[in-house]
């Protein structure tokens, strides 16, 4: 789908949609882009509020191109397909102006847009996401289907940067072994020769494709793109390509085994898994947001190769471990009582990593989980602007405050009208938002101001039901000091717990009085283990890491407290 401008609407679409069969009514929301005789929007079940993307075809435009055949297949096949790599298929219907296709949103667009915003990833972005490709295309194979059209503004992201395969238009189903197509269909930069020269094709065509795709994020264009169609047409009949002397040679070799005139020669999508540049190196799980305009950090992906977790794991603790504070909270004089949190907390997992837990492929299932441990406080939002008035924060329950760079500290219930103050010695008075004394009407302000940027800017993290305190005898816990390092932010509230933001979107909250920790995952899942089930059964490399660093920052902590 191109982009286009968000008023670009059909006056023949509906704000509502609605769905005979199912009794579903859908609320059309922003544009998403066009391409071909579709249109997509973001649209939205006004029952439930779930949010989907909306192909919307015209039912005229379809009559006009001879398209109906093909809409029909269209939907025949995404409607068949379920798998984590491929778009999700909800539903479709009709009116008498157009036909809608309700499809999984993808909220981070299409690849397309990252090789616009990039030019040229790094190999262990492009493992990442070629190897999902794979995943997805054997899954289509497997059915019998080929997809005709892999290209980039095909491949979609959502939330997390999972690879979604879109736009079903142009797939095809093999009726019987060896059977050839012959349409003449595809995207001139991706298409395969034996299309062009239409000799009949098979899934060795959609191979040729990830091999465009993935030399088009490793060297910045496709191979093939010239000036005008028909030189493009030329250098694909030719396959006249170069590969510039920095690729990788495992990469090179993927590439040119794809990029084969003889289609006979190219390997399948399931030896595809067995090549060196996906089968000798680390595929790395997730990726964060941050890639979509920037490289990851260069000291991460040091030797990420040919690496297993164990040594992952130790490079990652040798980078990081030891980084800088670059922000951190002036620290307030009444310091006694929160000391001993920290020190137990120190000694609990200095005794947890002693013991050598077991390293595991992934976390322990929900039997070993202990929610009764679960925190009832952690912080869902927070916001550094501690170069000018300080450091503001909303707790899952609604509640928040700001640590002020006086170390002054105000914090809002979440009934959003009772207003508690903490001067400098730690001393509390109370008042709402109508009652303060003068002196106060500054910090109020900048209360309000915190406030209103977190409800209209930040995403709340963690799920999961929260009572809300609206009694005026209510006390919560409130930030006692944080700072930010390289790899994480730091918090420690009142009530002993510490938490630890990472920059790859997990949280872990570690809690002294229940001896636990809770891992936040990047779908806002709370896992609670206590500290006794890790010693005995162990955690995966990832929660290891983080606690072991969580150890090495409550030094930090206690240095700051002293």
């Amino acid at each position: 789908m191109s982009s286009a401008k968000p008023d670009d609407k059909a006056s023949d679409i509906p704000e509502k949609l609605y769905d005979a069969t199912s009794k579903k009514t859908y609320k059309r929301l922003r544009f998403f882009g066009k391409g071909g005789f579709a249109k997509c929007y973001e649209i939205m079940d006004v029952v439930t509020a779930e949010v989907f993307a909306g192909k919307i075809v015209s039912k005229k435009l379809m009559m006009k191109h001879n398209q109906k055949e093909k809409m029909t297949q269209e939907i025949r096949i995404h409607q068949s397909l379920h798998h984590r790599n491929i778009v999700g298929f909800h539903s479709f219907f009709d009116d008498p102006l157009n036909i809608y296709i309700v499809l999984e949103l993808c909220k981070k667009r299409s690849m397309m847009e990252l090789h616009k915003r990039r030019k040229i990833i790094t190999d262990y972005e492009c493992r990442y996401y070629i190897h999902q490709v794979l995943t997805g295309v054997k899954y289509l194979h497997d059915r019998h289907i080929i997809h005709r059209d892999l290209k980039l503004g095909n491949l979609f992201l959502n939330d997390d940067l999972h690879v979604k395969i879109g736009d079903f238009g142009l797939a095809t189903k093999i009726e019987f072994e060896g059977e050839r197509k012959k349409t003449l269909c595809g995207t001139p930069n991706y298409i395969a020769p034996e299309i062009l020269n239409k000799k009949g094709h098979s899934y060795e065509v959609d191979v040729w494709s990830i091999g465009c795709v993935m030399y088009t994020l490793l060297v910045g264009q496709p191979p093939f793109e010239t000036k005008s169609l028909k030189d493009t047409y030329t250098k694909i009949r030719k396959c006249d390509y170069r590969l510039p002397a920095t690729l990788r040679s495992s990469a090179a070799e993927m590439i040119c085994s794809m990029l084969q005139s003889d289609p006979i020669k190219r390997p399948s999508v399931t030896q595809l898994f067995d090549f060196e540049f996906i089968s000798s190196s680390h595929i790395p799980s997730s990726l964060p947001i941050s890639c979509l305009t920037m490289a990851p950090r260069a000291d991460q992906l040091e030797n990420a190769d040919r690496m297993d977790d164990t040594r992952l794991e130790s490079s990652f603790l040798k980078n990081n471990l030891h980084d800088a504070i670059t922000a951190s909270g002036t620290m307030p004089r009444h310091n006694e009582g929160y000391r001993t949190d920290i020190e137990n907390l120190y000694k609990q997992l200095s005794t947890l990593i002693a013991s050598k837990p077991p390293r595991l492929a992934c976390n322990l299932d929900d039997e070993n989980t202990d929610p009764a441990v679960q925190p009832l406080f952690w912080v869902s939002k927070w916001v550094d602007y501690s170069d000018k008035y300080g450091f503001g924060y909303q707790l899952c329950d609604e509640g928040m405050g700001v640590m002020f760079n006086d170390t002054t500290k105000l914090i809002m219930l979440a009934n959003g009208l009772n207003v508690h103050f903490i001067d400098k010695e730690g001393i509390e008075t109370y008042m709402d938002i109508h009652n303060y004394p003068p002196m106060m009407e500054k910090k109020m302000k900048l209360l309000s101001y915190f406030k209103r940027y977190m409800t209209e800017h930040l995403v709340k993290a963690g799920a999961g039901a929260v009572n809300i305190e609206s009694d005026q005898i209510s006390r919560i816990p409130h930030l006692h000091t944080w700072f930010r390092t390289m790899c994480a932010v730091v918090m420690h509230l009142t009530n002993g717990t510490v938490q630890l933001n990472f920059s790859d979107h997990q949280k872990i909250i570690l809690c002294p009085l229940m001896r636990a920790v809770t891992l936040m995952d990047n779908n806002k899942n709370f896992r609670t283990y206590r500290f006794s089930t890790i010693q005995e059964h162990g955690c995966s490399s990832d929660l290891y890491q983080k606690i072991r660093y969580a150890h090495e920052k409550l030094k930090k902590l206690l240095e700051k407290l002293t």
